[in-house]
């Protein structure tokens, strides 16, 4: 995440939000120039700055709490004891009772058609790049696929993403990804999905890939970015026989406690819910668990999900879709930002906010948002669910006004039929 993740993505990505307004939209917010110039470069060397000084805020962390760091490659020997070839080339040995495994994962590769780090890249290479392709095509429209399209798009790259699946970001409410792809289409970013890949190929210009259906596409490059594998190759699990899922992630319980006494596991390594924020969580979990203390599980689904192009998508909790199929009876109620005056000021009035109720007991089963900022307003949802609150309960709570979050209220009154500026 920090390194080669959400944060330089972050910082990249509102650079490129920054160049599509003064690109597009400098004459509806009263701006005229004609020496507009982007430079991809400096807006890389400013993402770079933005995570060292955040790496450089952790280690002053480690070093405040007396925390021990050993830069290298470490390797289980058994249950007590690490191995550490130092990046220094000396080799030394640690002593433990706990072993916290937080090797993380990295991109799949597609057969065949292997990262080479120039021509077929992964999510990695791109962070790390500080120079453009002309013509790009994104093999999967999940979250990554579709934020460095945005990225990418508007710094001037003709982008094309190919998803398997029927909709952009396919793991969200059909709905906000409806949304998604009308704003993609509209800045230009080309698309198509149900789109199976069959062949990678390199060419004297650059890359080659068919469709199943026959269909070929070229480009200077593709980058791969379709799912993830665990870390758990040549770290010593096999010296001490740590369990593996099915999926090849280490099998952990609520406590994040592997098969074997004293080792734990958390983040990317041992979950298929890949995001900073529950790996954090994970951590917290551990600690509190190691140091004997009272803890809480976490139940994954009902955890914050941000993709961050423009507009954002959030959400936490089922579906509507999903909510129905697991038997519940439910109230809908939704808010569009066309009807919000903070979005309207922000000229950001496409999409809404939608929240899924149980109608039996009121309990908030999950919400759908894709618009401006809507990354922000995660937290007031997923608080009301872990405390148990219901939407009427929102909807009571006095929000500031103007506000995005007066959209969550009025998304909530709707649940409860009691929408007023709707």
């Amino acid at each position: 995440c920090l390194n080669i993740g959400c944060i330089p993505s972050k910082a990249l990505l509102h650079n490129a939000e920054l160049a599509h307004t003064l690109q597009h939209r400098a004459k509806e917010f009263g701006f005229s120039f004609d020496n507009l110039e982007l430079n991809w470069n400096v807006a890389w060397k400013r993402s770079r700055q933005v995570s060292g000084r955040l790496v450089k805020g952790v280690q002053f962390l480690m070093r405040k709490n007396k925390i021990d760091t050993y830069d290298g490659y470490g390797q289980i020997v058994d249950k007590n004891t690490l191995h550490v070839s130092l990046n220094d080339g000396s080799e030394t040995t640690v002593q433990t009772k706990n072993i916290i495994i937080a090797t993380g994962a990295k991109p799949r590769q597609l057969p065949g058609a292997e990262f080479d780090g120039e021509r077929i890249i992964s999510y990695v290479d791109g962070i790390l790049s500080d120079q453009l392709k002309k013509k790009v095509i994104i093999i999967g429209g999940g979250v990554i696929g579709v934020e460095f399209a945005y990225m990418w798009g508007n710094y001037g790259v003709d982008v094309t993403i190919l998803e398997m699946l029927d909709h952009l970001l396919p793991l969200e409410d059909p709905e906000c990804s409806d949304v998604l792809e009308k704003a993609y289409k509209k800045l230009g970013i080309k698309f198509h999905t149900g789109a199976r890949v069959e062949k990678i190929a390199k060419t004297e210009q650059g890359i080659a890939v068919t469709l199943a259906d026959g269909t070929t596409m070229e480009a200077d490059q593709v980058m791969v970015a379709i799912n993830f594998v665990p870390n758990t190759a040549n770290i010593g699990l096999e010296n001490v026989g740590v369990a593996l899922t099915q999926r090849g992630a280490i099998d952990i319980d609520d406590y994040m406690r592997t098969n074997v006494e004293g080792i734990y596991a958390i983040g990317d390594v041992a979950t298929e819910y890949r995001l900073a924020h529950i790996a954090s969580a994970m951590g917290l979990i551990v600690a509190e668990t190691i140091a004997g203390h009272e803890t809480q599980p976490l139940n994954y689904k009902m955890l914050p999900r941000a993709t961050y192009c423009v507009p954002q998508v959030a959400s936490f909790g089922y579906t509507e879709k999903e909510a129905q199929e697991l038997g519940y009876e439910v109230k809908v109620g939704r808010f569009p930002f066309q009807a919000n005056g903070k979005a309207l000021g922000l000229g950001e009035k496409d999409g809404f906010i939608k929240i899924i109720s149980d109608a039996k007991y009121g309990e908030i089963l999950g919400a759908s948002m894709v618009g401006p900022h809507v990354t922000e307003l995660l937290p007031e949802l997923t608080l009301a669910h872990n405390q148990e609150l219901t939407a009427a309960e929102i909807a009571r709570n006095v929000h500031a006004h103007p506000t995005i979050s007066e959209a969550l209220m009025e998304a909530a009154h709707a649940v409860m039929g009691e929408a007023i500026h709707v």
